[in-house]
């Protein structure tokens, strides 16, 4: 069997080296002539460390990972804070497995050299795909065919659109999809631990809430750089992408009157990126014959549950594990291992997605405004039994368990 994979970001890559792993052919289509990731964090809760570790990253990623000793939520004008749970040992002595943080680049690029070493020409790049055709299941010997932009054509048995929210195999085989503005827009950016002063540079990951916006940062390759993230309710940009700069000063407008920390965060951004945040309702199905979508492709989240990677690491090693104990010799078992894997991962991302929605009213509720009100409302809604109820279902998760 060859399966293809359109997309070379943490889902595609997952998905190739744990295709690898059940000794499946892969080749991945990667658009960009070299394999990066825009400069940004990424939080791996223990579900996806458990992910990775069981492909063989465990040592790798925690070169360049940092495990977090814990979690505050601070209110935004005063900086009164909550500790939460300990993510450090607790998600260890609960899970099994450690909460990180890392620079999303050194995450994928851990990944690209484990399928390479696998399979040194796994991943091909400059390869943008702009169109896809199929034969029928009851074909025999029916494969997928892959139209590339410099007129190749790449043959296979599967297609995996792992190409991220705007995907263009979704758009080919299912329509591109109506993505809602959801009233915030982000702020992003990387900055050098130096730059900042040693009480914002620990092992702790922060959630800063408070009346229509909410901050968050959290440390990178081992404390070097620090991860900000800036969300506010605004309808005055709603372009979806992670690649425009704004300006600092415009940054500061969105976050005037919160605490002085915020305030520093801030002024230490070199360029600050902006983006809008598009929600879109769970899909009815991600397979199309041959083709089947995973991650962001498939069930696009807003970055409020800190678990849209998690989901396309998951994505990615389930997928592997359908392909390889559902489908036999006869490829016309084909559909059953995609409903396999649909059955066995639908519920679930649609439960993130919809969490993820959740958790922007919870960050940004009017009780914050005054700190009498907002300490009542933090007591309550992080109080250890609401933050279990609304964690340990997403952080328990087995990949190499579950049912299928």
């Amino acid at each position: 069997m060859k399966v293809i994979i359109a997309g070379g970001g943490i889902g595609g890559l997952t998905a190739a080296l744990a295709l690898l792993h059940q000794g499946i052919d892969v080749q991945v289509l990667e658009q960009a002539t070299e394999l990066r990731e825009v400069g940004a964090g990424v939080q791996l809760s223990p579900n996806a460390t458990r992910t990775l570790f069981q492909l063989g990253l465990k040592d790798a990623l925690l070169t360049l990972a940092c495990v977090a000793s814990g979690k505050q939520v601070r209110l935004w004008n005063s900086g009164q804070s909550w500790t939460l749970f300990d993510l450090g040992a607790e998600s260890i002595e609960r899970y099994g497995y450690p909460y990180v943080t890392m620079h999303r680049m050194d995450l994928q690029d851990v990944l690209a050299k484990a399928v390479m070493k696998l399979q040194p020409d796994a991943i091909r790049l400059g390869a943008k795909c702009v169109a896809v055709t199929q034969d029928a299941l009851d074909v025999p010997g029916g494969q997928v065919r892959v139209q590339l932009a410099d007129g190749d054509t790449v043959m296979g048995d599967v297609l995996v659109g792992a190409d991220g929210v705007h995907s263009k195999i979704r758009a080919s085989l299912f329509g591109d999809g109506a993505a809602v503005f959801s009233g915030c827009r982000a702020w992003r950016g990387v900055i050098p631990a130096h730059k900042l002063p040693a009480h914002l540079c620990g092992s702790e990951a922060f959630n800063w809430v408070g009346p229509g916006a909410h901050v968050i940062h959290y440390p990178l390759r081992g404390g070097e750089l620090i991860n900000f993230v800036g969300i506010v309710e605004k309808d005055d940009w709603q372009v979806e992408s992670w690649a425009v700069q704004g300006r600092v000063e415009d940054c500061l407008a969105d976050f005037k009157g919160w605490h002085e920390d915020v305030q520093t965060f801030i002024h230490a951004l070199e360029v600050p990126f902006k983006w809008a945040l598009m929600h879109r309702e769970p899909m009815a199905t991600w397979i199309a014959g041959r083709a089947v979508l995973l991650g962001d492709a498939a069930h696009p989240t807003l970055p409020l549950l800190a678990s849209g990677a998690a989901m396309a690491i998951e994505d990615g090693f389930v997928l592997a594990r359908c392909l390889s104990e559902k489908l036999s010799a006869d490829q016309h078992d084909l559909p059953l291992a995609l409903q396999a894997f649909e059955s066995a991962r639908m519920e679930r991302t649609s439960r993130v997605v919809r969490g993820s929605s959740e958790n922007a009213r919870r960050f940004h509720n009017p009780a914050l405004a005054h700190s009498a009100g907002a300490a009542d409302y933090v007591a309550r809604e992080w109080s250890e039994e609401k933050v279990r109820a609304r964690y340990d279902w997403l952080f328990s998760y087995k990949v190499d368990e579950v049912s299928l």
